[in-house]
């Protein structure tokens, strides 16, 4: 095994001497295993992170050395709820190794974790674990992994056994070199005696590497049977590695570190150099396109903030890829921040800032460096306004990079300060949250209720638990209301009558109208017509405003009402006791004069609704939203995938995040966007009028 060495040991000085590396695994795959197995095997003295929520749930970098390279080694969160850390992750890394578990198998939300790569064309390593579980075979997996992955997919050491059930170490096909790790080192030694089940993985692999050469004559050899060079092949299977054209499997045991020699070898002289990794295309915060920023430390410096963490007391730590360029400490750079949709935690802002030190990990420690160049991840502490996405560049030549996709918070948390004291603190604490995660989104929803959109139950478990130990902010939940609207469904007239007498001046003020429905959509209209000089001119205003005013309130159930048209036609005026607030009140009066139980009825929001899920799951996922009352539309086919669009009620909706990914076992996905309102069946207006009294 090779010495442990300090990151600090290795002065980066070119983008070849860095691999930026990123863990992707379902929870519970064994891949936050592995990432400990790693660093210990190269860090002095590394004794493991503490495993809690706040660790389980956001990307985590710590650095180790290994042969003349640094490595980079993050991991994300393999929870669906955290996709967004996921994808910063592969923002960041220029490869990934892919943990999959033997026990477990490759589920839909393993399949969804894959298919993020493969967006990203990232390369791609498979590191196998649990082997050693009772039900648990290699062979098997490996078909597994093949039929849901491609042919691509091709073991490149296989296991071997002191006992059933026991992984003692692998063999390298092309190098048939067995790795014994039985000892607690590891011991290297050629393979002596022929092996059936090496053969029958050997074969293929070296197919798949010529033909990923596209070099006749070395098939030619190959098929005379000629024994062809170990390091030639090797070469070429490192080439089709870095170009997401293969994707080798190497089994490990993250509790006893098989394998973890291997893998750190394929990451040496497989996995992409960061100049060799495309970076993201760079325009300028105007949006002109600029020339792709090379990965060069003497290019202009353009980087993305790729998390953000906050503490009461220490302030913001950002994590920064290094794309281009050189990043000094002390140096004044460009920071652009520019959403797709607007947010109004997150405005686009442009701006220079100073930055201050800048510190490199040195396994899971920090330490200070004067500067990070092209291809390094470091963080930087107390940027004041740069967030997560965001880019620093050249102060004499802003850039800006798009942040990566990020998922939509669909599950929606209602909640308010539990006392007065925790209400002057939560704005604050709020603001914070967001600042670090940007996958929250805060919103007013009905009844003007603060609702926290979350991406699921264990993010919104995780906001709640940093609002009260990392802020000592206190919240509590409540029933989210949906936003319902009322109107007319039959034609009505009414008066308005609004006389009082008084010493002095009384009031008085009559007003004869007609109510009428209008189409979905059709907002609010007033009409007036008055002749006569019934209702004088200067009184027609107060009654429209008055009308007005008793629709924002409702009448019915303390909805906001909606598609009406509203005629004054008559009325009767003093020519003392007349007023614009008597005619106001005579207005709302008269409103709700017209409603009654055979006029008025409540309208509810619905939701164009797209889900995305294995086709396999097409079946339940329509029923299931028959049952929630949507309407469906139509589906589609894409790949494996199918799409289904469906009309649902907002009020089905409150729970569908989590729902669906029960149906689709953690698979599917869905978006929603507003589509109007529709009559809610009289079986549900009771209960609906009821709460929002």
């Amino acid at each position: 095994m090779s010495s442990k060495l300090s990151a600090a040991s290795v002065q980066v000085t070119s983008p070849d001497d860095v691999r930026n590396v990123v863990l992707i695994g379902n929870a519970g795959s064994g891949k936050t295993s592995l990432f400990e197995q790693l660093l210990k095997s190269r860090v002095t003295g590394y004794r493991g992170e503490k495993e809690d929520a706040e660790r389980a749930a956001q990307l985590y970098l710590a650095s180790l050395v290994t042969g003349e390279f640094q490595v980079n080694v993050l991991d994300a969160p393999g929870h669906p709820d955290f996709v967004g850390e996921l994808r910063a992750g592969i923002r960041a890394a220029d490869a990934a190794i892919f943990v999959i578990s033997a026990a477990d198998g490759i589920d839909g939300a393993a399949q969804a974790l894959w298919d993020e790569c493969a967006v990203a064309n990232l390369p791609r390593i498979i590191a196998l674990t649990k082997l050693d579980a009772g039900h648990a075979d290699f062979d098997t997996s490996v078909v597994e992994a093949q039929t849901k992955f491609g042919e691509g997919v091709l073991p490149t050491h296989v296991p071997t056994l002191s006992a059933p059930g026991v992984i003692a170490g692998n063999i390298g096909l092309l190098s048939l070199e067995e790795h014994d790790y039985s000892s607690g080192a590891v011991v290297n030694r050629k393979l002596t005696a022929d092996d059936s089940h090496v053969e029958a993985y050997r074969g293929p692999l070296i197919e798949a590497i010529i033909q990923e050469a596209e070099d006749d004559g070395l098939m030619d050899r190959y098929l005379e049977g000629e024994e062809l060079d170990t390091e030639y092949l090797l070469d070429d299977l490192m080439k089709a590695v870095a170009t997401a054209n293969l994707f080798p499997v190497v089994p490990v045991a993250s509790n006893t570190g098989v394998g973890v020699e291997e893998l750190l070898r394929l990451i040496e002289h497989g996995f992409p150099t960061p100049s060799l990794h495309p970076n993201p295309h760079a325009t300028t915060p105007a949006g002109e396109d600029l020339p792709n920023p090379p990965t060069d430390p003497a290019a202009p410096l353009v980087a993305q903030v790729i998390r953000t963490t906050t503490d009461p007391f220490a302030g913001r730590l950002s994590m920064v890829r290094v794309f281009s360029g050189t990043l000094k400490a002390d140096d004044v750079v460009h920071v652009s921040g520019h959403r797709a949709r607007p947010d109004n935690a997150h405005p686009d802002h442009d701006n220079d800032e100073r930055i201050g030190q800048i510190q490199v990990a040195v396994g899971s420690s920090l330490e200070p460096r004067a500067q990070a160049i092209a291809g390094e991840i470091v963080m930087l502490p107390k940027l004041t306004s740069a967030e997560t996405g965001d880019t620093l560049s050249a102060k004499s030549r802003p850039a800006l990079i798009a942040p990566w996709d990020l998922p939509e918070p669909l599950l929606p948390l209602a909640i308010r300060a539990a006392t007065r004291n925790d209400e002057d603190k939560l704005a604050g604490a709020l603001q914070r949250l967001a600042v670090e995660d940007t996958t929250v989104r805060l919103a007013r929803g009905g009844g003007d209720q603060l609702v926290l959109w979350t991406t699921g139950q264990s993010h919104a478990d995780l906001l709640l638990a940093r609002l009260t130990e990392r802020y000592g902010v206190k919240v509590e939940q409540e029933e989210l209301k949906i936003g319902l609207r009322e109107t007319f469904i039959a034609k009505a007239t009414a008066l308005g009558r609004h006389v009082k007498q008084s010493g002095g001046h009384g009031q008085y003020a009559v007003c004869n109208i007609e109510v009428e429905p209008l189409p979905r959509g059709g907002g609010f209209e007033f009409v007036d017509k008055v002749v006569g000089g019934s209702v004088p001119r200067q009184f027609i205003p107060s009654v429209e405003k008055g009308v007005r005013n008793q629709l924002e309130k409702g009448v019915f159930a303390g909805y906001p009402m909606t598609d009406l048209r509203v005629t004054l036609y008559d009325g009767k005026s003093h020519s003392v006791d007349s007023s614009d607030m008597a005619f106001q009140l005579a207005g709302s009066l008269a409103i709700k004069e017209a409603a009654n139980a055979k006029t008025v009825a409540l309208l509810e929001p619905l939701d164009l609704v797209t889900v995305i899920v294995g086709e396999e799951y097409l079946g339940a996922v329509m029923n299931d939203l028959t049952g929630r009352r949507g309407q469906l539309l139509g589906t589609d086919a894409e790949g494996r995938k199918a799409i289904i669009r469906a009309l649902v009620p907002q009020t089905e909706l409150s729970r569908y995040a989590i729902d669906l990914r029960g149906i689709a076992h953690g698979s599917g996905t869905f978006s929603r966007e507003f589509h109007g309102y529709e009559l809610m069946p009289s079986n549900l207006t009771e209960k609906y009028s009821k709460a929002n009294s």
